[in-house]
């Protein structure tokens, strides 16, 4: 699931503009460190080349990190495992569990893109959010591989040693366990993310690009959370707090690593970098 945030929220664009800052942090002991940067799971051509200061992380690491494993994604038994997580294999439909509000919703966006309702009728809540996300990035020029994809081509060509926080089997769980949500309450607030994402984008390109962690929870999480609790808690708390004792892990290993996660998960109350700091880990932005 490499993220499915929101389902865009693991989808957050960047600005080519080079920034005083950029979402990269050194995680420190007295003694260890590592670094710890939020990725872009999509991005425009445009977008490259990323901050300096991903490079300048990723020439000093022994190790990479990623949520998971990259090239796992990509192979066919990987991907017909996501065809069965994200449609029905009986004769459900969407528009079965759907009410007549949220349905309509549906419908006049699809009427608005050009697409068919039969040719979703047989995806899950969950896979029908990724679908659509996932195509309006692609018509906002977001068509390239992501910062994440980027340092994983690169770490194969280097010979550089990659971990990962997640496999590719706990991804799609997290994925399905998202059909336990109000399936209602999911499309919803995928089509409220979708509708004003021509506008947002742009925003959300800087804030990432900037580091600037405030604008980033004001923008997507602080609604996701108020609105939409039981969403965020299953996308970015939980995950958080399950991925953060494998990071403490890591940071007292001899070797220095480069965690990449999706910058969200280093935003608002709930982030990494909030729970890595309450711990009296040092925290320094590159």
């Amino acid at each position: 699931m490499q993220n499915l945030k929101h389902s865009a929220l693991m989808f957050i664009a960047v600005l080519g503009l080079q920034a005083e800052a950029a979402s990269v942090w050194k995680i420190s002991t007295e003694t260890k460190h590592l670094y710890l940067g939020g990725t872009i799971h999509m991005l425009s051509a445009s977008d490259y080349p990323l901050p300096s200061a991903y490079d300048q992380a990723y020439s000093v690491a022994d190790k990479v990190v990623f949520e998971t494993d990259i090239t796992a994604l990509n192979q066919p038994y990987f991907q017909r495992k996501l065809q069965d997580t994200i449609t029905y294999s009986d004769d459900t439909k969407i528009h079965h569990i759907l009410n007549k509000p949220t349905y309509l919703n549906l419908f006049q966006y699809l009427q608005s893109r050009n697409i068919t309702s039969e040719s979703i009728e047989h995806f899950t809540p969950s896979g029908l959010s990724l679908l659509l996300s996932m195509q309006e990035l692609k018509q906002l020029g977001m068509n390239q591989i992501g910062v994440d994809a980027f340092y994983a081509e690169k770490a194969k060509q280097d010979q550089k040693a990659q971990a990962w926080l997640e496999s590719p089997d706990e991804q799609l769980r997290i994925l399905s366990s998202l059909n336990q949500i109000d399936p209602n309450d999911l499309i919803n607030y995928t089509l409220e993310d979708i509708n004003g994402m021509a506008d947002s984008l742009q925003a959300l390109k800087l804030s990432w690009r900037n580091g600037q962690l405030d604008s980033l929870a004001k923008q997507q999480l602080n609604e996701l959370q108020q609105s939409y609790p039981t969403i965020y808690h299953t996308l970015i708390a939980e995950r958080n707090q399950n991925w953060l004792p494998k990071i403490e892990q890591l940071i007292n290993t001899a070797e220095i690593e480069f965690i990449m996660v999706g910058a969200l998960h280093l935003a608002g109350p709930d982030s990494l970098l909030q729970s890595l700091k309450s711990k009296g880990y040092r925290i320094e932005q590159l």
